[in-house]
């Protein structure tokens, strides 16, 4: 028998992270069929052993570097 987890694809503000309540911008769904968020910080930490264990990891820690689009401020 096998599991099929899915894995949402985009992580939001208000996902935050397991281990200390920041931001989550990883979501890893165990083999048995859990699911974790990480920041940046905390998935570091976890990285290896998740992958050892076979673990679905969806990373966006690269919209760490993304700087902010300006407001449009003009009025219609």
């Amino acid at each position: 028998m096998s599991t099929t987890t899915q894995v949402q694809s985009t992580l939001t503000a208000t996902d935050r992270c397991d281990r200390c309540g920041a931001q989550a911008y990883v979501r890893v769904a165990l083999p048995t069929g859990g699911t974790l968020l990480f920041c940046g910080h905390h998935f570091r930490d976890h990285e290896s052993p998740l992958r050892e264990a076979g673990a679905v990891i969806f990373d966006e820690t690269s919209k760490l570097d993304r700087k902010p689009e300006p407001a449009d401020d003009t009025e219609e």
